[in-house]
């Protein structure tokens, strides 16, 4: 498994495997805690495995978690999405970096995504199905999302986007996140 490190998005990282294909298919290792250990995170520091299944055009994000944040790795399993990820940490040498990414079924690849980042995707094909395995249990009460559209990240998202949840649809500036972050 090659791991390589972001350069818009410190301490981010691609973990791409290697699939071995034949005329039944392929196979894939997705998780590899030598692979991760290399990177120099700790593999047994995930605590819960989820997964998404979105039409073409959904957009889900953009998302992160208040308090000590959540440290993520998302790997699209089946489908396509273009994947974004925004650094809002302040003390970060890339803070308000952004990264984009295609991750697909084809390739496999992981893309670890630090506490304190900003997180969203929008599928690019009819099913995507999007895995996550994050650092500590989810708690609704530290939700924080970030309007998708925000003119001050400009996010070249590629399609129209044709679904997305009521709370992303009504999230707030990026400018609103960082006042309320702040105080």
């Amino acid at each position: 498994m090659k791991v390589t490190e972001v350069p818009a998005i410190a301490g981010a990282f691609l973990f791409e495997p290697t699939p071995h294909s034949d005329e039944r298919g392929f196979f894939s290792r997705t998780f590899d805690a030598d692979a991760v250990r290399s990177a120099g995170l700790d593999p047994h520091a995930f605590v819960q495995d989820s997964l998404s299944r979105s039409i073409r055009g959904v957009l889900r994000g953009l998302h992160l978690r208040s308090g000590a944040g959540e440290a993520k790795l998302v790997r699209c399993s089946y489908g396509r999405i273009f994947d974004v990820v925004v650094d809002l940490r302040p003390d970060s040498p890339t803070y308000l970096g952004q990264g984009f990414f295609e991750l697909s079924d084809e390739a496999q690849t992981t893309l670890y995504v630090p506490a304190g980042c900003a997180h969203g995707f929008q599928a690019l094909t009819s099913i995507a199905d999007v895995s996550y395995r994050i650092d500590r249990p989810h708690d609704p009460a530290e939700d924080v999302t970030i309007a998708f559209d925000d003119p001050d990240l400009a996010i070249p998202w590629p399609l129209p986007v044709q679904s997305m949840s009521a709370r992303d649809r009504q999230a707030p500036s990026l400018a609103d996140v960082l006042k309320h972050k702040e105080s």
